[in-house]
């Protein structure tokens, strides 16, 4: 008699949260990968049903927990925000992240390779990468189920995203749907504080006319009865 080999109980399958890898290997590298996630936050902050991650596990097939990728950000449609110790894709409604972004240096090639693969692979839209040694963006676009290049990656705007990228001499932009640049939180930082700043004159100058005003009417009011007391009324005058 021939025994079956007997299938894995995939519930007892542990997905670690750690791959073990560094996020990123130099200061440069990981302000980048923060600001270009944090801002994206900000872009869908209102969408309850996008979520972004940096650095997020990602296991696409149940049953496989060697099979996997972090990129270094990704966007997903159609699934809630909140906590994920990893992103298990059979637990998402089965959505794959559409957009990911890599920002990577010159001694990871190998690696960008072998991940560029993966998410071609298993269902990525959108891929973006960013080289800020050399200033290189690069991108594919899925298109009727294939990686396409895109062609001028200067100037182009993501179509899930709405997204614009913007490459001057020395570093990347990148523009929010509205216009709005992408900026550290230091930046973003600095920015509301002279908004508050001037909210705060605003409301000083406000509260200051008011008061000239408030003393307008009691100088008013003490000339009337001045005249008043006088005999004079003050509206035949």
């Amino acid at each position: 008699m021939v025994t079956q080999p007997q299938s894995p109980d995939k519930s007892k399958i542990i997905y670690l949260d750690d791959n073990g890898e560094l996020m990123s290997n130099n200061t440069e590298l990981f302000r980048l990968i923060v600001e270009i996630k944090e801002n994206l936050e900000l872009v869908f902050a209102n969408d309850p049903n996008v979520f972004v991650a940096g650095d997020l596990l990602w296991y696409p097939v149940e049953g496989n927990n060697k099979l996997s990728q972090a990129p270094d950000i990704m966007v997903v449609f159609g699934i809630p925000k909140g906590y994920r110790g990893s992103y298990q894709q059979w637990l998402e409604n089965d959505i794959a992240p559409q957009v990911v972004f890599e920002i990577w240096s010159e001694d990871s090639i190998c690696l960008l390779t072998n991940r560029f693969h993966f998410f071609k692979r298993y269902g990525v839209e959108e891929y973006y990468f960013y080289n800020p040694q050399t200033l290189e963006l690069g991108g594919w676009l899925r298109i009727d189920g294939e990686f396409e290049l895109i062609e001028q990656m200067d100037g182009w705007v993501s179509p899930r995203l709405g997204v614009r990228f913007q490459l001057s001499e020395t570093e990347l932009e990148m523009f929010g749907p509205s216009g709005e640049p992408f900026v550290s939180f230091v930046e973003l930082a600095r920015l509301r504080q002279e908004a508050q700043m001037r909210a705060d004159e605003e409301q000083q100058r406000a509260q200051q006319a008011e008061m000239l005003l408030e003393q307008e009417r009691s100088r008013s009011q003490a000339l009337e009865s001045k005249l008043r007391e006088m005999g004079i009324d003050p509206n035949q005058l």
